[in-house]
């Protein structure tokens, strides 16, 4: 069972919220439904990124890690680089120009991971993708 469905360029992907991050996930919870734009990381490796350059959700960290694996979303509170959302397609060091950074995984795409990565190389050579983050009914 998926608790929600993440759609990126077109593509449906269902997604878990780890219990080991709940105010994060509440955090997050309260945005629904939520759309944006994903564009690829600079620093961090096979990833794509939501800059929220000063956005304050009041979180400190929790199940925080540098190393997400693909599918894996961490949200970054904000501190020494901006407020952002992170998600993984590949191999991931989490980073800024201002050094390594630690994020709250909150959120797990469940299926796709195939799919997930060759979006995730052509947000890279072909730009921004737009995401929508929809709950599922019931």
């Amino acid at each position: 069972m998926s608790d929600l469905i993440v759609e990126i360029d077109g593509h449906s992907f269902p997604a878990r919220f780890e219990s080991a991050a709940p105010k994060t996930v509440d955090a997050f919870r309260k945005l629904l439904p939520y759309s944006e734009r994903v564009i690829h990381v600079r620093w961090s490796g096979e990833a794509c990124w939501i800059p929220l350059g000063s956005t304050d959700f009041g979180l400190g960290y929790e199940n925080a890690t540098s190393h997400p694996h693909p599918g894996q979303m961490i949200l970054y509170p904000g501190g020494v680089s901006e407020t952002e959302i992170l998600l993984a397609y590949g191999p991931v060091a989490f980073a800024s120009k201002a050094g390594p950074l630690a994020g709250n995984h909150f959120l797990t795409i469940t299926d796709g991971l195939d799919k997930l990565a060759e979006l995730g190389r052509g947000t890279l050579w072909t730009g921004a993708k737009d995401i929508r983050f929809l709950a599922c009914e019931g």
